[in-house]
């Protein structure tokens, strides 16, 4: 929505025009939405590509929102109409000298919350940036109103107040203003701790608008903002223009001019008529009368025009075929351009952004024939330039853009189904190395936080997501994007809740039958463990464990009297076990006893590796022996030579604490060590006797545990944000090979230990990352083997992340004598969180390699002495500075130092008159002489920004006092900072002389004919392209007859690039020139415009046809009815209907003959022609006839329906009361009471 316009006096006809670029468009115009056609009232014009709309004799009805709308685009203004006697009361204001500055315009903001404004004028605010509330664009309806710009700071965070000013323009200080038409206030609250600035403007004119800028410092925060000031006269115009492109009905709005408004104008203007183009058509017979018929009066000039016109343009004489203008290849590809000359012999050369191409393994160079070649290899982005073929003074240029090629994904994500705590890996490959991914989840950009939930992983072309310890909420969709394309997975997390379908039951067999212990279980992915009697049970030829699906199985055949006992099933990764007890049925056969010699039926006897019993330390040991012998023999178990245990027939004997026991039955012999301890490792040997014999075995017996704890962890080294952790492996291994270590870190001052590495890690040194510099850490160690997790070992001695500081700054010699020198530093640029602890000075003779450190100790001065140095010595000297983590990198003198003393330090006296910048004119003699004193005599070099000079670029003479620097005529490339430095040995002095060489500025850019009117012509241009080295001061306009050509200047140092010439003669046509001027002087050449300026005459004025204004008034017609309706009590309903009509229908509602217009219980609503009625929560009484009446002044209609509301069968007890309702007739008032009873409860 365009700003609003200046109001216009009742009465008065306006005029609003448009333009389109191309005279085929179609334009429509509305009122308020509404479309406009032509009448008494609206006058609609089109004339090529120019729309007017003229309304006649406006009024105050006629103050609406109007459009125009070309295509697609659309364009909104207000009219705003004052009455004769509000425009009749209202001052002229008085014209007023501007300011003396000329602002650019701000950036545009968003539209301005004006907050309470007072009397006299308005305020403008917004909230953003330090400002709680800053400045935004204003436009003022007219001149000589008032208006405050507001700004507030909020002073919470700062020390001291802050300070602010206001300017207007780039740099004119407003405070300097201060005074009638302008003032500054400022007041703070205390409560708030807001600081409130109001700069106020008082009787604001026209020339008070431009760009105004509002700056608030404190100490070392800065905010500004700009907006702009718009006032307007009493009068100005609007114009619209609108851009179509394409299609009649498709544009875009162009507001290449301001909007303008103006009064009816009485001159019809003709079409624009190239003539130039007519006549460089038409015969030569045909000129004098086209010149008779547009006005041209001088046919020389227009011959020698057309002459000009019609010359060809020159060919180039060294090239045939030139390079296209652009060219483009895809990263990677390979490109040939080619160029035909039209000497086969001639030599060319290819430049690249103005520099010329050697040939190389990616640049080839090719002639054949009159082609010449250039081939560009692998193309990368750095081959993206401007590459010109030149041949001699010939040149023609053309640009390469090489394309990027998306990134494409070769291999999907798929999807995965995980439990809860596992880990998940997420993985695609892409079709180029290195590329940048982006991970999201349900529409979420994935970073990286600070649990590391979530692990972003490259391996050359794939791109890995790792999820750890997978959750629930992890639970969604997974997305990578590329630029080329995205691709997308699902990830379902499950719980791990085990279910037991079909458990393991008791068996009882007899020898030789077959044994089969059977479980099911709910994941067929679960595998188990089959225990009996605690020890693991092993396949062998009789025994055999079967997994398929969701059922395990435990089958033994040929069943021995050995296989009794109880049988457990453990799932692995679950805290349950399934058990079962195995009886072995015994057939009993009598037979005459006789005497056996005992026998002990192992497999395991002997120390071999093989025969070895491994138990975990903490579980059961159970050594079950099968023996023979009749009578039934004695049983002897021993360690080493120590008896354990003995045990005859069914007694059992416990030793000490009650862990070991032994058992003995009908063929076997038990032996049990409840909690296997890791001292109960050894050869355990039993001995059977009867009187018949005895027998012996050797049973070998290992104790399996978790590792010790590895020793206390060392921190050999820290870093910025890194450690390295070092410790010695555990005194015992667990009787198993250690796999790794689990690091865990800790802030000293937190509790909870967080996991850096999630596989265990081989080495016994380790680098801790991602640490926070200055924050106090510690580290502990967890050692791994196949059993399990040792415990942790103790905690490192607390230690601090820190980095070295960044070397000392700026080492050089203060002052030397022949014993000393003075060294002088600056603190280093970072110091990190560790406090700087001092400085160390070494120094070291020229030729070794020993540093010598200068004092004992650190220093914490930033300058230092070094004494007792032999004269003569050459020495190097450097400084590092020390903090917690050790020494900085060295700051170093540039070259050594001779110890002797200096008779006189280098000095240079600059001359006042160069302390600022030397401004010559081009040809002018430079002379620069500038003293300097020093002994030795001090070596002299002079710089020009900041590279050496160049002897043939200017002279310089050198003597013992002073140096001179000669240019015998300057020319443009002489301006830049020219330094001169004497200097003895590491002693130096500098001096910066800044020479500027200015010239004459080029011509202004596209003079051209805005507008012309009356006898006035507006004119607009560009600045010149070239400022002749400083800064353009003013341009001088002038005008020119055509008939006689002379010119006359309008304007002298006028500072603007548009301008209006006035006063120009009617019936004349005018040529104007503009000249640019600078500190030189004016422009060697002007721009001229391309066309001129015909102040026609005045003619007759048009008037417009008349026409009988259309009567639109209709009389009200409902065009949808109201429909009867049944409805429940309690439930609130609608009635609805549509109606129309010019003018609008005042609506009328009833409800059996009773206007209902001021009841409560109903809402009316009424949109866009549609009526409706809302009866909030109805009872069986407002059931009846309703009735919706429309009346405007052609005439009313009507339209009811009858509405029936049902009881619920909750009401029904109530509907019976309601029918005792009773109305009463007050005696002192004329009120009706309508009395409800309600049954209590």
């Amino acid at each position: 929505h365009l700003e609003p316009i200046l109001p216009f006096k009742e009465g008065s006809s306006v005029v609003f025009e448009a333009g389109t670029e191309k005279p085929e468009a179609k334009v429509k115009w509305q009122c308020n939405s509404k479309d406009i056609a032509s009448d008494n009232k609206y006058v609609i014009t089109a004339d090529g590509n120019k729309h007017s709309l003229t309304i006649q004799a406006i009024t105050k009805e006629d103050a609406n929102v109007y459009a125009v709308i070309a295509g697609g685009s659309k364009v909104k203004f207000d009219l705003k109409v004052i009455t004769k006697q509000e425009s009749s009361a209202e001052p002229e204001p008085e014209p007023e000298p501007a300011p003396p500055a000329a602002a650019p315009t701000g950036e545009e903001t968003t539209a301005p919350a004006p907050e309470a404004p007072p009397a006299d004028g308005r305020f403008v605010t917004s909230e953003c940036g330090r400002y709680c509330v800053k400045p935004h664009d204003i436009l003022l309806f007219c001149a000589g109103e008032n208006i405050t710009f507001v700004a507030k700071v909020n002073a919470e965070s700062l020390l001291k107040k802050p300070t602010i000013k206001w300017f207007k323009g780039k740099w004119m200080d407003l405070a300097s203003k201060s005074g009638k038409h302008l003032q500054l206030k400022e007041t703070y609250d205390r409560n708030t701790k807001i600081y409130t600035f109001e700069m106020q403007i008082i009787a604001a004119k026209a020339n008070f608008a431009g760009g105004y800028r509002c700056e608030v410092l404190s100490k070392d925060k800065f905010d500004s903002c700009n907006f702009d000031l718009t006032v307007h006269g009493e009068y100005f115009f609007i114009l619209f223009v609108f851009s179509t492109d394409g299609k009649e009905d498709s544009g875009e709005l162009d507001f290449s001019t301001l909007l303008r408004k103006r009064y009816e104008s009485a001159q019809h203007t003709e079409p624009d008529v190239d003539v130039w183009e007519i006549l460089s058509h038409a015969p030569a017979s045909e000129y004098e009368k086209i010149a008779f018929q547009y006005g041209i009066t001088d046919l020389r000039g227009m011959l020698k025009r057309l002459k000009k016109m019609k010359k060809e343009e020159k060919k180039s004489e060294a090239f045939l075929k030139k390079l296209d203008p652009a060219y483009q290849v895809t990263k990677g590809h390979k490109i040939k351009l080619a160029v035909q000359v039209a000497n086969a012999d001639v030599e060319v050369k290819w430049q690249k952004n103005g520099k010329d191409i050697q040939p190389t393994g990616r640049y080839i160079f090719e002639s054949v024939g009159n082609m010449r070649y250039l081939t560009i290899n692998h193309c990368s982005l750095a081959d993206d330039a401007t590459y010109s073929c030149v041949v001699g003074e010939d040149k023609c240029t053309t640009e390469l853009f090489v394309k990027e090629p998306p990134v494409m994904i070769v291999k999907n994500l798929e999807d995965q189904m995980v439990m809860k705590g596992e880990r998940v890996e997420l993985e695609c490959e892409v079709s180029e190395e290195g590329a940048n991914v982006k991970w999201e989840k349900d529409g979420v950009e994935l970073t990286r936080d600070e649990s590391f939930k979530y692990r972003f992983k490259k391996d050359g072309c794939k791109h890995i997501l790792i999820i750890n310890e997978a959750t629930k909420e992890d639970c969604g969709h997974y997305k990578v994007k590329t630029n080329g394309g995205e691709s997308v997975a699902e990830l379902m997390v499950q719980e791990k809740d085990l279910e037991v379908y079909q458990s393991i039951a008791d068996l009882t067999v007899k020898a030789k039958d077959q044994a089969v212990f059977k479980c099911e279980v709910s994941d067929e992915n679960v595998r188990g463990t089959w225990y009996k009697n605690g020890v693991e049970v092993k396949l062998d030829a009789r025994v055999n464990i079967t997994h398929i699906g969701r059922i395990h199985k435990l089958t033994i055949d040929d069943v021995k009297p050995e296989d009794e006992g109880d049988y457990t099933f453990v799932p692995d990764g679950y805290a349950f076990n399934l058990s079962a007890k195995l009886n072995f049925l015994e057939v009993k056969i009598d037979y005459v006893p006789r005497q056996d010699p005992p026998k002990i039926h192992l497999d395991c006897t002997g120390r071999t590796a093989e025969s070895t019993i491994v138990v975990v330390a903490g579980n059961k040991l159970r050594l079950d022996v099968p023996i023979t012998g009749d009578p039934a023999p004695t049983v002897i178990w021993t360690k080493g030579e120590k008896v354990k245990l003995t045990s005859q027939s069914n007694d059992v004997l416990n030793e000490g604490d009650g862990r070991v026991h032994v058992e003995t039955t009908q063929g076997h012999c038990v032996f049990t060590i409840e909690g296997a301890e890791r001292q109960d490792e050894g050869i355990y040997s039993v001995v059977v006797r009867n009187p018949a014999g005895e027998d012996t075995a050797d049973i070998n017996v290992k104790v399996v545990d978790v590792p010790d704890a590895p020793q206390t962890p060392r921190i050999l080294s820290v870093g910025e944000d890194s450690c390295v952790v070092q410790w010695d492996p555990p005194k015992f291994d667990g009787g198993q090979p250690i796999i790794g270590y689990v690091i865990e870190r800790k802030k000293k001052q937190s509790y909870r230990w967080m996991r850096l590495n999630f596989d265990p890690y081989p080495e016994t040194t380790y680098e801790a990352k991602r640490m926070i510099e200055g924050v106090p850490y510690e580290m502990r160690i967890y050692a791994v083997n196949s059993i399990g997790m040792s415990r942790h070992s103790p905690a490192s001695q607390p230690f601090v992340p820190v980095a070295p500081t960044s070397e000392p700054v700026g080492l050089c010699v203060e002052d030397i004598s022949d014993t000393s020198i003075s060294l002088k530093w600056r603190p280093p640029e970072r110091v990190g969180s560790a406090e700087l602890e001092g400085y160390v000075v070494e120094y070291c003779k020229e030729g070794t390699d020993e540093w010598i450190p200068a004092i004992q100790g650190l220093t914490e001065r930033t300058s230092l002495i070094v004494r007792d140095l032999t004269t003569g010595d050459k020495l190097q000297f450097r400084v590092r500075a020390f903090n917690m983590a050790g020494p900085s990198a060295p700051a170093t003198l540039a070259q050594p130092v001779t110890i002797r003393e200096i008779m006189q330090r280098p000095k240079i006296w600059l001359p006042r008159n160069l302390r600022q910048t030397l401004i010559k004119k081009v040809g002018e003699t430079v002379n620069l002489l500038i003293p300097f004193q020093g002994k030795p005599r001090p070596k002299v070099t002079w710089h020009k920004d900041g590279e050496p000079l160049n002897a043939s670029f200017a002279s310089v003479r050198n003597s013992d006092l002073d140096s001179i620097l000669f240019i015998r005529k300057t020319e443009r490339k002489h301006s830049g900072r020219y330094e001169l430095q004497v200097q003895i040995e590491n002693v130096e002095d500098t001096a910066t002389v800044n020479l500027q060489i200015v010239d004459l500025p080029g011509p202004p850019e596209g003079l051209k004919i805005m507008d012309i009117w009356g006898f006035n012509v507006a004119l607009e241009w560009k600045p010149p392209k070239e400022n002749g080295n400083c800064e353009i001061t003013g341009y001088t306009v002038q005008k020119a007859d055509k008939k006689t050509m002379e010119w006359f200047t309008v304007y002298h140092q006028y500072r603007r690039t548009n301008c209006v010439v006035s006063d120009l003669i009617m019936g004349n046509e005018y040529v104007f020139r503009v000249f640019a001027m600078n500190l030189v002087g004016l422009s060697q050449d002007a721009c001229n415009t391309k066309d001129s300026a015909y102040i026609q005459k005045t003619g007759i004025a048009y008037k417009p046809p008349s026409y009988k204004e259309h009567d639109f008034s209709e009389a009200p017609k409902f065009t949808h009815p109201l429909v009867n309706r049944s409805i429940i009590a309690g439930y609130s309903a609608t009635l609805s209907c549509s109606v129309r009509g010019i003018p609008k229908p005042k609506v009328t509602w009833y409800k059996n003959k009773m206007d209902i217009t001021n009841e409560a219980k109903y809402r009316m609503l009424s949109k866009q022609g549609v009526l409706t009625l809302e009866i909030r929560k109805p009872c069986p009484f407002d059931g009846g006839v309703y009735m919706c009446k429309a009346v405007n002044d052609s005439g009313e209609d009507v339209v009811e329906c009858k509405l029936e509301v049902r009881k619920t069968p909750q009401t029904a007890e109530l509907a019976e009361n309601v029918n005792k309702c009773c109305l009463k007739k007050c005696d002192d008032k004329t009120t009706n009471i309508l009395y409800l009873l309600v049954p209590s409860g």
